[in-house]
């Protein structure tokens, strides 16, 4: 029986609202990330002078930047790039934690000793510091920015894997099904995966929204993607010196980073629910 069999009906269609909020709200921004940059003419890397800081409508649905930039193009690709990036991250995040959590949980022992060490050690060091890095190494690359994200974000996904799976594993009905014969692999695949599964889909959604987060704030202070990349956060930084003259121009890739995170935190508060 699930948390949501105990409450209200009210309370669960809440949540299930919650939910659907979430995933409506990610699906027309996924679809403008993904169909966007492919139907959208402009390049979001031509730049025009003449049409420096172009108001929304005036030849531009919604307005130029200060180089002529088509800032709807930009928007759709920096909204792929920052999905794609996020996305990218948590895959390489959730993998190796989740196989280690329940390689730590059914080994036990010494196993668990080094892994938990090596958890330890990562969560010492702060997760931006772990990034900047890598990002040292090759300034402005996509792979050293991913990677260093996922390191940071990896210890979660193993922690609540092993806890979680260590609880199931010291149930009565595991070792009842071990004296029945059911091997390893049946007693993982129908008692661990669908207990933790649900748990890994919320760690995931917080994470994607923390990789979203670390992405932009990193390009903002001019570490992380460098321009022209049409990346959220240094579209930002790149027109605020213009904010008394075109103050929504600044304002859009922002509510766009706002509106990413705000989907997949909905979305991950009705599937903790």
């Amino acid at each position: 029986m699930t948390t949501l069999d105990h409450m209200h009906p009210r309370t669960k269609t809440t949540f299930g609202a919650t939910r659907l909020a979430g995933a409506g709200l990610l699906v027309l921004l996924g679809g403008f990330a993904i169909v966007g940059p492919a139907i959208i003419p402009a390049d979001p890397a031509a730049q025009d002078f003449g049409a420096s800081l172009a108001p929304i409508g005036s030849g531009y649905l919604l307005g130029a930047d200060h180089y002529g930039r088509s800032l709807l193009a930009r928007l759709a690709h920096g909204a792929r790039l920052s999905f794609g990036m996020a996305l990218l991250t948590v895959l390489a995040a959730a993998v190796p934690g989740v196989v280690l959590g329940l390689l730590a949980a059914w080994r036990g022992g010494w196993a668990e000793k080094g892994l938990e060490l090596l958890a330890t050690v990562v969560l010492a060091l702060p997760g931006l510091m772990l990034v900047l890095l890598l990002l040292a190494f090759s300034p402005g690359n996509y792979g050293p920015l991913f990677l260093g994200l996922a390191l940071t974000l990896w210890v979660e996904f193993y922690r609540v894997t092993k806890a979680t799976t260590k609880t199931v594993l010291a149930q009565p009905y595991i070792e009842a099904a071990r004296m029945l014969g059911f091997g390893s692999r049946y007693i993982l695949t129908h008692y661990v995966m669908p207990v933790i599964t649900p748990m890994i889909a919320t760690l995931s959604a917080f994470a994607m929204a923390t990789a979203i987060i670390s992405v932009s704030t990193l390009s903002a202070i001019s570490v992380g993607l460098q321009p022209p990349t049409p990346e959220l956060g240094s579209m930002i930084i790149e027109l605020l010196p213009y904010f008394a003259e075109a103050p929504v121009h600044v304002l859009l890739p922002a509510v766009l980073i706002f509106l990413l995170v705000l989907g997949l935190q909905l979305l991950a508060q009705g599937e903790r629910a």
